[in-house]
């Protein structure tokens, strides 16, 4: 059955590739599994829609053919061959029995293009996802932590293999060190032969003769690991940092990937825009006038800012290379002026006023 990807993250689709990623984020953080509410199966649906929508070739093959785009290269089937096509999104279950023989033609067809040749699907770990509250300098110039996480990790005792140390392996009986079972399959079509990985050996074809006492055998287990996270430097609020590997790891398999969103703090001062910084400042009257020195407390220390005298009503001062850095450079500190005028002005001010006025200023 074809999957709208674009439904299960949400998005239209002609949605850009930042609301995509956004959507992703948003619902990975609510339906992670280790979450109270979390849930698994939604995680995984999340997770498997954003893989192909954040690649621009799969998501163009996925745009042309659906789901199964995977399966519709090479074999001359599908939308671009002269076999299969035209079924694509078309349910085929249902059909009840046939002589006394129950079958399904989604099962068939998942048995011709879905890897039933031959081919094993590499286990994959499952991804997990944490949060990290950073300050505001932090996101700017980039940190490094490092974080305790509890995960599915690879057995350090026996290297992940499931053997107690210094024995051999031997030959699964389930597959006869296949790492795989035949299976044959009555359908409408005939026989159809499938193949399968083997549970037992997971597709290695050998087993420990003696199982490892810390994973009883399964090569890995479940522990507190110390992760060292590099924040890189200009770093967003809400953005995600993906570490490839360092999600849960799996028997016999590739481990999963690590996912951290970044939670930046606010500043007192300043706010960003790109890659720049922004803060108010508020100058009195006789200040805009005849000019002052003003002393700015920025990330990088004290500095000096000039403010001319004659100054304009919400005039926007530039402090070069004191914002966020971008591939080797920096943005500015863009300081807007806020002139304070008085509440109440003494009578000798007003003669003062008076005769700027005169003056014709």
């Amino acid at each position: 059955m074809n999957k709208d990807y674009y439904e299960t993250l949400g998005v239209n689709k002609s949605a850009s590739k930042d609301e995509i990623k956004k959507a992703f984020y948003k619902l990975a953080h609510k339906y992670h599994p280790d979450k109270k509410e979390g849930d698994e199966k939604k995680f995984k649906e999340v997770n498997e829609a954003y893989q192909t929508l954040s690649d621009d070739q799969k998501r163009a093959k996925y745009d042309q053919f659906g789901s199964n785009y995977a399966n519709m290269g090479g074999a001359g089937y599908g939308p671009q061959g002269g076999g299969f096509g035209g079924f694509e999104g078309f349910d085929f279950s249902g059909f009840g029995q046939n002589g006394g023989m129950e079958f399904d033609l989604n099962d068939i067809f998942s048995d011709f293009f879905g890897g039933g040749g031959g081919r094993t699907q590499t286990r994959r770990g499952r991804d997990i996802s944490t949060e990290m509250n950073i300050s505001f300098s932090e996101a700017v110039f980039g940190i490094t932590r490092k974080v305790l996480i509890t995960k599915t990790s690879s057995c350090e005792t026996c290297k992940a293999t499931g053997a107690k140390a210094g024995t051999k392996m031997e030959t699964c009986k389930t597959c006869n060190g296949q790492g795989k079972i035949h299976e044959a399959k009555r359908t409408i079509l005939g026989t159809i032969s499938t193949t399968k990985m083997c549970e037992t050996c997971t597709g290695s074809g050998q087993v420990p003769k003696e199982v490892c006492e810390k994973c009883h055998g399964k090569g890995v287990l479940r522990k507190e690991e110390e992760i060292t996270i590099n924040v890189p430097a200009g770093i967003r609020d809400g953005e995600m940092i993906r570490m490839t590997g360092m999600g849960e790891a799996v028997s016999k398999g590739t481990t999963g990937d690590l996912y951290i969103k970044i939670n930046v703090s606010r500043h007192p001062i300043f706010k960003r825009e790109g890659f720049d910084l922004t803060t108010d400042l508020n100058i009195k009257l006789s200040d805009a006038l005849l000019g002052m020195k003003y002393e700015l407390e920025t990330l990088d220390g004290k500095v000096e800012v000039t403010i001319p005298e004659g100054v304009g009503i919400n005039e926007i001062l530039r402090v070069k290379g004191k914002g966020v850095p971008n591939k080797g450079k920096r943005g500015d500190i863009l300081i807007q002026l806020n002139i304070k005028m008085p509440n109440k002005i003494s009578k000798k001010s007003r003669e003062y006023i008076e005769k700027l006025k005169e003056d014709g200023i």
